[in-house]
């Protein structure tokens, strides 16, 4: 009897899974099966080399039982404090008039977000990030106002224009040339590449999923170097620059952000997961998207997804050559990976 009751059992999940997907598929969606293999709770990953170093200060957080929440804000600080990184937080590059204004989002397994955007003086945004998600009924503060927050909750002015900042603004002044350089992030890729070039933007995209299995993730960066005094890119925009959805996963940008929103990027990376796309398939059907609509100023930017689903599985795709991720767990806490491209 009892074999015949699970018998009942499972042929009812049976139907109703089949059910889902002809539903999903009379809707015009495509179901992709999910690829690879689970991985043991609990997993960091982020964007870029300088991740490596990120995400062994967010394990701290989560090989003792931490909350993904509080790993990844710890994490992203790490290259936040570096004044070697020329592309987040205190070594940030300034902008065209010389700010150095800082964007920054997190985004819990609740579905609580917050965000700062052009916000100067305060070399931690992603601290001040959590405070408008925790002690705000807003999502995002931007400019004075996100200063003034920040003062008010104990934050301290600096002076964020380091010297070798200083100097690149003045020699970007001779001639104000502007065009965003592909991958300098990546150091080996840019000296092997782009000898000499020393502008450079981007971001640290950051995905934990804790031993309780909750997803949490931050993103934060100085912008592009050079930008207009005022543009803000994707990464403090939440469903853009980072999503998360606890009972899918979370997903995170890099690269030119305006592309990044024209598409919701991430967002729409953790919609394809919903329907059943691996990480990394659902990473690389958003850059086609660019790809799709502005193939001639696709071949010119760069721009790259990182992603990681509720089993641990996690993937990423770009646009171009050079895009790299960083990848932390029990068996392994500096693991760079080079991530699959269009180009």
């Amino acid at each position: 009897m009892s074999s015949r009751r699970n018998f009942i059992k499972q042929s009812f999940i049976a139907a109703a899974a089949i059910g889902t997907l002809n539903s999903l598929e009379a809707k015009g969606l495509t179901v992709v099966p999910s690829k690879g293999k689970a991985n043991k709770f609990p997993i960091v990953i982020s964007t870029w080399d300088f991740g490596i170093a990120a995400n062994k200060a967010a394990w701290e957080v989560l090989s003792t039982g931490g909350k993904a929440l509080d790993a990844v804000e710890q994490g992203v600080r790490v290259p936040e404090a570096d004044l070697k990184n020329m592309t987040v937080g205190k070594g940030g590059y300034p902008d065209r008039d010389g700010h150095v204004t800082l964007d920054a989002c997190i985004m819990d397994a609740d579905g609580n977000c917050g965000a700062v955007a052009g916000m100067e003086k305060i070399g931690h945004p992603i601290s001040v990030a959590r405070l408008v998600m925790e002690k705000t009924p807003h999502v995002m503060l931007v400019g004075e106002g996100a200063l003034q927050f920040a003062l008010e909750n104990g934050f301290e002015e600096e002076n964020l224009l380091t010297p070798e900042g200083e100097k690149a603004w003045k020699e970007w002044l001779k001639e104000k040339k502007y065009k965003p350089v592909v991958n300098i992030e990546n150091k080996s890729f840019a000296a092997e590449r782009l000898p000499g070039n020393q502008y450079n933007h981007d971001t640290i995209g950051m995905l934990a999923l804790d031993a309780k299995g909750n997803i949490s993730g931050a993103c934060t960066t100085s912008g592009m170097a050079f930008k207009m005094h005022g543009r803000v890119g994707d990464s403090p925009i939440i469903g853009a620059g980072l999503y998360v959805d606890n009972e899918v996963g979370g997903a995170t940008s890099t690269g030119v952000g305006e592309e990044v929103i024209r598409n919701v990027g991430s967002f729409l990376v953790v919609e394809l997961m919903r329907q059943g796309y691996s990480p990394e398939d659902a990473c690389k059907e958003a850059v086609m998207r660019i790809v799709k609509k502005k193939p001639a100023i696709a071949k010119e930017i760069q721009v790259g997804f990182l992603a990681i689903n509720k089993k641990g599985e996690y993937g990423a795709f770009a646009l171009q050559e050079g895009f790299s991720y960083a990848v932390c767990d029990s068996k392994q806490q500096d693991l760079l990976i080079k991530g699959k491209h269009y180009y």
